[in-house]
C-alpha cells in the first residue's frame, strides 16, 4: 500500500501533536512493507523531526488549506503527495481524495464545552465533520466513549468507527531520587506531601471542585500542586488565593523529567475531569507509580480500569472522600500504584501503530 498521512499538526505542541508524532514514528518502525508519504504544511512553523519516510513540505497557511479543503472541498491531496491507496487526515482539515479516507477524532470538547474553544475553531471542526459524515471510510476513535460520541453526534454507524487507544510517552520514567529535581522542588517549596493535578485551566478539567474538595481535607502541611497550561479560567475564580502556600500553580512544565518527578513523588494524581476523549495523565501517572483518583464518567474508567479510585466529578464531597482515602491509606496507595503499573502495560504506541495499520488495510479493502 501507499499510505498518506497529514502530519501538519505535529508542530503545535498539543495532544494531537503528541499523538501524530508517536503514531508516525511507530508506524515507520514496525512497517517496512508499505510506502509512506507524509504531508506537512505550515507558513511559519518548521518541521523539526526527521522521519525515515519522505515528507512533502509546503508553505501554505492552515487558514488557506481549511478554505480549500473544508469549505470549497477542492484541490485533491494527490496534487501534493501523488497517488496513494489510503489517506489519514489530520484533525484540522478533510481534503478531497480518490484514496480510501481515514481520520482520527480525539474528542468533542468544543461541542460539549463550547466556552473552552474559540468560535473559529468550532466553525472549522463543524465544516470538517460535514465532510467526514459524507465521505469517510473509517474513523479512528481514541476510546469507546469517543466512539459513542461519534455515533450520537455525527450519526455514523458503529461499523465505520474503530477504537484504537493512545499510550503514555515511551520515555516517561519514575523518578524516586529527589536530588534529580532538587531545583524544581525548591522552587515550589515542595518539602512535604502533596497531591498533583495535571490540567489546563479550563472548566471541563473541574479544577474549581478539586480545590474545594482539597480544602475539605484536614491533613496538616498537605499541598495541592496544579501543573498545566493557562487556559480560559482565572486562578482567582478557581478559589486560588495569593499567599495560600497550600495550593501551588507551576504553570506548564516543558521538561518531561520535571513532570515525571512530580508524578513519582506525589501521594496521588487528582483527575476528576468532566470530559476527556482519552485522559492521558492517568497513564502518565500510572507509569510513574503514582496512585490515581479520576472520574467515573466519559473515557476515564476505560483508561483507568480497576487501578484507580473512581468518583462522581460533580460531587465535591465524594471527591474529598476519595482524596482522604489516598492521603491517609498507605496500603491503598501501594495497591493502586501496583495495579497502575500493570494497567499501563496494556497500552503502547507499538500496539497503537499495529491497530492503526489494520484500519488502513480495512479502509482499502472497502
Amino acid at each position: 500500500m501507499k499510505i498518506g498521512i497529514d502530519i501538519s499538526q505535529i508542530v503545535y505542541g498539543t495532544g494531537v501533536s503528541f499523538y501524530t508524532k508517536n503514531l508516525v514514528e511507530n508506524l515507520l518502525r514496525i512497517d517496512k512493507k508499505n510506502e509512506y508519504r507524509l504531508f506537512f504544511s505550515s507558513l511559519r512553523q518548521n518541521l523539526k523531526y526527521n522521519f525515515s519516510a519522505k515528507v512533502k513540505k509546503f508553505k501554505i497557511p492552515p487558514t488557506l488549506l481549511e478554505l480549500l479543503w473544508n469549505q470549497w472541498h477542492l484541490f485533491p491531496v494527490e496534487n501534493f503527495i501523488g497517488k496513494v491507496d489510503v489517506f489519514h487526515a489530520s484533525d484540522w482539515t478533510q481534503p478531497p481524495t480518490k484514496a480510501a479516507k481515514v481520520t482520527t477524532i480525539h474528542d468533542f470538547g468544543f461541542l460539549k464545552y463550547p466556552q473552552t474553544a474559540h468560535p473559529k475553531i468550532k466553525a472549522v471542526m463543524e465544516r470538517r465533520f460535514q465532510w467526514i459524515k459524507k465521505e469517510i471510510d473509517l474513523v479512528i476513535a481514541v476510546s469507546k466513549a469517543t466512539q459513542k460520541d461519534i455515533m450520537e453526534i455525527l450519526g455514523l454507524p458503529e461499523k465505520k468507527i474503530k477504537v484504537v487507544y493512545e499510550a503514555a510517552p515511551e520515555d516517561l520514567k519514575p523518578v524516586k531520587d529527589k536530588k534529580i529535581s532538587q531545583k524544581l522542588f525548591k522552587k515550589y517549596n515542595l518539602d512535604g506531601d502533596y497531591l498533583l493535578s495535571v490540567a489546563t485551566l479550563e472548566p471541563r478539567k473541574n479544577l474549581k471542585r478539586i480545590i474545594e474538595a482539597f480544602k475539605m481535607l484536614k491533613t496538616k502541611n498537605l499541598k495541592l500542586v496544579i501543573t498545566g497550561k493557562p487556559g480560559w479560567e482565572d486562578l482567582n475564580t478557581l478559589g486560588f488565593k495569593k499567599g495560600n502556600n497550600n495550593t501551588i500553580f507551576t504553570g506548564y512544565l516543558k521538561k518531561r523529567e520535571d513532570l515525571a518527578a512530580l508524578y513519582s513523588q506525589a501521594l496521588g494524581l487528582v483527575y476528576p475531569s468532566l470530559y476527556e476523549g482519552f485522559g492521558l495523565p492517568i497513564l502518565e501517572a500510572m507509569k510513574c507509580g503514582c496512585p490515581v483518583l479520576t472520574s467515573n464518567i466519559s473515557s476515564m474508567p476505560e483508561v483507568a480500569g480497576q487501578a484507580a479510585i473512581l468518583v462522581d466529578p460533580l460531587d465535591v464531597e465524594e471527591i474529598a472522600r476519595g482524596l482522604s482515602e489516598l492521603v491517609n491509606n498507605q496500603d491503598l496507595r501501594k495497591s493502586l500504584a501496583k495495579k497502575g503499573l500493570a494497567q499501563v502495560k496494556k497500552f503502547s504506541w507499538e500496539k497503537t501503530a499495529q491497530e492503526t495499520l489494520k484500519v488502513y488495510e480495512q479502509a482499502v479493502e472497502k
